[in-house]
């Protein structure tokens, strides 16, 4: 067979018998930008749907397998508000988040999903008040990919002292709800006996000695015919103006919460639960003493980032901030409790410092909004925490892991310091509690048993009774 001629030089293809020149080159040219132009992004894949109800705020998480942006806006009459996502398809998944919708949630009243045009799904909130929403995404961390966040906000920010008025834990005069009342003219002789004689807080007074430490039994013991006149040790000291008691505001601090579920134990139980049960334990027990009352951080399963920790115990003018955790270690033999006070120079040991990393990781992990925070503003009233602070820190550090050593093993025999984020109040006495590691399986055991957490709640209750005994609190300008 002859050899085919070669083309000349300025002919790419021969154009197949039957076609002009000119369609050919056409159908060149639609080939070539074919080629050229991208191909189409695959959309992206919702993974998990979260949703965490809560009086502070309600949070939506879509966790997905690449960044996803967003463009929102709010709708009136009714309240709506309408979310597009670009680059996705509805999936499966994306469709459960009309089920997670609880009838309680306080700013949700159900949601829409569907396809609004190709490659972008709307989400629409039917609201059951006006909300102030913050979308935002965050990076892959820990075990979690991206995730698109819908923080619900109220319009009007929650105010701790009012909020705990409402539900009815406090009373607007101060007062816990159901406790007796505070002025010896209204209060039986025995339920003073279980109150600490206390400086008002308007009101410098002298200290209080130990020995004013309230009995257990005292308040149990029905008041007699005609009691014999108490001593001098037993008699509450009065402030100027009369006041018998000073009322004590003691803001519990569960660690972790909501997206950051904290350490993880064998048998997979997880720290944020069993933080909170031994929180409410302990709410419970310190508001049986009439002159002391309770804020909790948080009362349910939701994430609050470590400066919200601190800004809520100064909102209601704490008098000492508790941070109750149960962490895991990198081995499964470390056991003890231990308790934690801030350090300004550095940590007491290379565990403690391990510790403060970890926890100081919870706003990563949980997921905090940075946008449009000043970090350096942050940075300069976590600064603010001084020596005096840190000292009284000390003192209830001390008083809280004697007592705490009468029911567990000690991890160290004194109290640790270094830097935690969330014991940075600069006017505030604050602890971190170790309860026990939860990566310890026979540790794990007691954390989960009833009985040990009511046990630990005691301890830490005598610790701070002893505490404010030794040093009441007395009037103090709060930094604003």
């Amino acid at each position: 067979m002859p050899a085919t001629p070669p083309l000349p030089p300025d002919t790419l293809i021969a154009p197949r018998p039957g076609k002009t020149r000119r369609t050919f080159l056409k159908a060149g040219g639609t080939l070539l930008l074919s080629v050229l132009a991208p191909l189409p992004a695959c959309a992206a894949q919702i993974m998990a749907v979260r949703v965490w109800p809560a009086d502070d705020y309600t949070r939506v998480t879509l966790e997905n397998d690449s960044d996803l942006k967003t463009s929102h806006f709010l709708v009136k009459d009714p309240d709506r508000l309408v979310v597009d996502i670009e680059g996705l398809e509805l999936n499966p998944t994306l469709k459960t988040l009309v089920a997670k919708i609880q009838s309680n949630d306080p700013y949700i009243k159900q949601v829409r999903v569907g396809q609004n045009r190709p490659n972008v799904v709307r989400l629409v909130f039917d609201l059951k008040a006006p909300i102030r929403p913050q979308v935002f995404t965050l990076e892959p961390v820990g075990v979690y990919k991206h995730r698109l966040i819908f923080d619900l906000y109220p319009v009007q920010p929650i105010d701790p002292i009012a909020a705990l008025i409402e539900k009815g834990e406090w009373s607007s005069d101060g007062k816990p709800v159901g406790q007796p009342p505070a002025t010896a003219a209204d209060a039986p002789a025995a339920t003073l006996g279980n109150a600490l004689p206390l400086p008002d807080n308007k009101l410098p007074a002298p200290g209080v000695p130990s020995e004013a430490l309230p009995r257990p039994d005292i308040a149990a013991v029905p008041p007699k015919a005609e009691p014999t006149p108490p001593s001098a040790k037993q008699e509450p000291k009065k402030a100027p103006g009369d006041k018998l008691v000073r009322m004590l505001t003691v803001a519990l601090d569960p660690g972790h919460g909501g997206e950051d579920p904290g350490a993880i134990g064998a048998k997979g139980s997880r720290e944020k639960d069993i933080v909170l049960a031994i929180a409410k334990r302990l709410k419970f027990k310190i508001e049986e003493h009439p002159n002391m009352r309770v804020m909790l951080t948080r009362d349910g399963d939701f994430f609050v980032p470590l400066n919200k920790r601190v800004e809520k115990a100064r909102k209601v003018d704490a008098d000492l901030f508790v941070s109750i955790h149960a962490d895991a270690f990198v081995s499964p033999s470390a056991r003890g409790s231990s308790v934690f006070v801030l350090s300004e120079k550095g940590a007491s040991s290379s565990a403690a410092r391990w510790l403060a990393n970890k926890e100081n990781q919870a706003d990563l992990i949980g997921g905090a909004n940075t946008q449009g925070h000043d970090p350096q503003l942050a940075s300069v009233l976590f600064d603010l925490s001084t020596t005096a602070q840190i000292n009284d820190s000390l003192k209830v550090g001390k008083a809280v892991l004697s007592q705490i050593g009468g029911i567990n093993k000690l991890h160290n025999g004194a109290v640790e310091r270094a830097g935690f984020a969330v014991l940075k109040a600069p006017d505030i006495p604050s602890i971190l509690i170790e309860t026990a590691f939860i990566s310890n399986p026979d540790e794990e055991a007691r954390l989960l048993d009833n009985a040990y957490q009511d046990q630990i709640a005691d301890a830490i209750v005598k610790g701070i009774r002893q505490y404010f005994a030794k040093n009441p609190p007395l009037a103090k300008s709060r930094l604003t």
